[in-house]
């Protein structure tokens, strides 16, 4: 299906999610949403359609901390809704 929006990552979304992670290097503080809550973070790559933070916080939705600060948090592509600097 390569070609129609499509790629061997998977569906047209990932490929698109992924595009946002372009132009951030490696150790930028990010913020990713997930349903109703967001990790806040640095940034620590993408691998195997999976993002990864570093030194990352779960927040909810009106920004308070849910849990503590976690080493490395591995998040899958196509469960972000945003990414914020």
């Amino acid at each position: 299906m390569a070609g129609f929006g499509y790629s061997t990552w998977g569906s047209a979304t990932t490929v698109s999610t992924l595009a946002l992670f372009d132009s951030y290097p490696i150790g930028r503080g990010l913020a990713l949403g997930v349903d109703s809550a967001f990790w806040v973070g640095s940034f620590g790559g993408i691998v195997d359609g999976v993002a990864l933070l570093t030194n990352a916080r779960l927040h909810s939705n009106i920004g308070t901390p849910i849990d503590g600060l976690r080493p490395i948090v591995r998040i899958p592509l196509i469960n972000i809704t945003f990414v914020s600097t």
